[in-house]
């Protein structure tokens, strides 16, 4: 199987560690050090040589750091894992709301004379530390910049990942790595930059067309890039990770070793642009007066997926969508309280793998049932399994990496008999999940300025959830890929192309969770009758094509329009999927499909 359901942090192993990291903070003369969830490229998943966070305090979430103290360590957890943080950490770490608390005032406020916090300069960004730096700036704490102290005392920390980087075939890129690479040259000369660093590792794949496999759930390689305005470029990466692509790299593309790095980049004439929402800090310093900051010069072509790109994430997911179904179909079939929560991750596993294009699965499964259904990102192991027992609901958010594009579904399932309450939160975040795919909108607008369409009818019920309404995803990349999102915090316009998840929830913890989610990708919309013919405007197409469970829907809550729209997609998923199940899946999905 890809996923496995062992424990990988206990809270019992953070007291030694943490006592372990305060004999160092004396040695070092620092009252404080700063451990991040980051490894040097900035990356949201981790590999186990970068685990820090985790290994330190227990806490396992894709976001979030520690601030550890004399004689305080702080946990700073954003809304999704107030929950989670709740079971992985020992009592001798303090979770803190973030980014309520900002981590300049909770330092100001625990070291009112000032004192020296150490950081890492490989794992902040040149953003984190300039604006840390600036809230900081009365308060006589001084940031310092130091080895990794966690690293001293990790005695058995895993070794960097060196597994293989592969071709990514023209015909799912849609754009040679050469052109892409003399297309954003062409945009650097324009700027006036001689070359850009590249540290994101989805970035230089996207840019190369290669994919890797240094990160679990995530084809990407561990490596840097400097993009040339002639569109040279060179390479930072292990030589053992190169032999299949050897041929396959233009020779435009110079591979060096990655010890060589900071030693290049300082050798070069600028103006050279970082960004600095990625870059680390040890770069900026590297570079000096010749850094300019800039976006990183892959993310915005990235996100707007080709004709190519668009069309093998559509043939993705309605294979993955099969697959769903075949899942949703036996489950239906067994009895409350026979299965738990890792029999339903196998079994979904088993269905994936059918496919002989699928390369992983995009992430752990959630399969959370009952109260674990209330953990937004909830990781099932063997200790944590939990029957599917009658009257519970289940979160089952998974995906898969094929080749030709990468899925993110989530669908909540009753376990016998649904509750009312449930089943009146249900509906509410199906209504707000159909208003969002329904929407049409001018062009230049961000996710902040669409995204509480999605949450319009939690609202009136005095409801709401505590994580973004949607996220970017890549084409068999990143399954959470910017710059795009749905979220009160994004700026940055949608465009046409852009790949986005559309998952409202609602969590009742110790309870139940629900959540809903269809991938989308953004389109340029017809113009309408009566509408104005010069104002451009933006829709969706729907890439997700699964069944809805109708038992959880309270129909009489529902508008006439989000009744047709849930007909109309039900009648696509019955057409579109059929064809691809079995006998007994295809009689599962007529009822299942059947209009409300």
């Amino acid at each position: 199987m890809y996923q496995t359901f062992e424990v990988t942090a206990r809270p019992e192993q953070g007291p030694p560690r943490l006592l372990a990291l305060r004999s160092e903070l004396e040695s070092e003369g620092l009252d404080g050090f700063l451990v991040p969830r980051a490894d040097v490229h900035q990356g949201e998943y981790v590999a186990d040589h970068d685990a820090r966070l985790a290994w330190l305090s227990g806490f396992t979430g894709s976001a979030g750091f520690c601030a550890v103290l004399a004689d305080l360590a702080g946990v700073f957890i954003d809304g999704r894992y107030r929950t989670q943080v709740k079971a992985q950490v020992a009592d001798v770490f303090t979770p803190v709301s973030w980014p309520e608390v900002s981590l300049s005032d909770w330092l100001s406020e625990q070291l009112p004379k000032g004192g020296r916090v150490g950081f890492d300069p490989w794992l902040h960004t040149v953003g984190q530390i300039t604006d840390l730096a600036k809230s900081l700036k009365n308060s006589g704490i001084e940031l310092v910049q130091c080895e990794n102290l966690v690293d001293r005392i990790w005695t058995d920390q895993p070794a960097p990942p060196l597994m293989p980087v592969k071709p990514h075939p023209i015909e799912f890129a849609g754009e040679s790595g050469e052109d892409k690479c003399k297309r954003l040259a062409a945009e650097l000369r324009e700027a006036g930059h001689r070359a850009a660093v590249i540290t994101q590792p989805d970035s230089i794949m996207w840019l190369l067309n290669i994919r890797g496999a240094d990160i679990a759930r995530n084809p990407v390689a561990h490596c840097f890039a400097i993009l040339h305005d002639d569109a040279r470029v060179d390479l930072f990466i292990a030589t053992e990770k190169l032999d299949a692509v050897t041929d396959w790299l233009s020779d435009a593309v110079t591979s060096r070793d990655p010890a060589n790095f900071l030693e290049i980049l300082s050798e070069l004439h600028g103006p050279v642009a970082i960004d600095k929402g990625t870059a680390p800090q040890r770069v900026a310093d590297a570079l000096g007066a010749e850094m300019v900051l800039a976006s990183d010069p892959c993310a915005l072509p990235k996100a707007c997926k080709n004709a190519a790109e668009i069309e093998g994430s559509a043939a993705a997911h309605l294979r993955d969508g099969a697959a769903m179904v075949e899942l949703l179909c036996w489950l239906d079939t067994q009895a409350p309280g026979t299965l738990s929560e890792t029999q339903v991750v196998k079994q979904l596993e088993a269905y994936r793998r059918r496919d002989n294009a699928l390369q992983d699965i995009s992430f752990e499964t959630i399969s959370g049932t009952g109260p674990n259904g209330a953990i937004m990102h909830y990781r099932v192991t063997d200790e944590t399994d939990a029957r599917l027992e009658n009257g519970h609901l289940l979160v089952l958010d998974s995906g898969g990496q094929y080749l030709d594009g990468t899925t993110d579904i989530t669908r909540t399932v009753p376990i016998g008999p649904p509750g009312d309450e449930e089943c009146a939160a249900f509906t509410r975040v199906l209504q707000g999940m159909i208003d969002m795919s329904m929407l049409r909108w001018p062009v230049g607008l961000a996710g902040r300025d669409i995204e509480a369409i999605g949450r319009v009818p939690l609202w009136l019920a005095g409801q709401d959830f505590n994580h973004g309404l949607g996220h970017g995803v890549g084409a068999y990349l990143s399954v959470h890929e910017g710059p795009q999102r749905l979220s009160r915090i994004s700026h940055v316009p949608l465009l046409p192309g852009m790949i986005l998840s559309n998952e409202p929830g609602y969590y009742r913890e110790g309870a139940f969770g629900i959540r809903i989610e269809n991938l989308l990708v953004v389109q340029d919309a017809p113009d309408l009758p009566g509408g104005d013919t010069e104002r451009a405007m933006l829709n969706w197409r729907t890439l997700t094509y699964v069944p809805i469970d109708r038992r959880l829907i309270v129909t009489d809550m529902l508008t006439q329009a989000e009744r047709d729209w849930l007909n109309a997609y039900h009648a696509e998923v019955a057409e579109k999927i059929a064809p691809r199940v079995g006998s007994a899946a295809k009689l599962w999905l007529d009822a299942a499909t059947a209009p409300l």
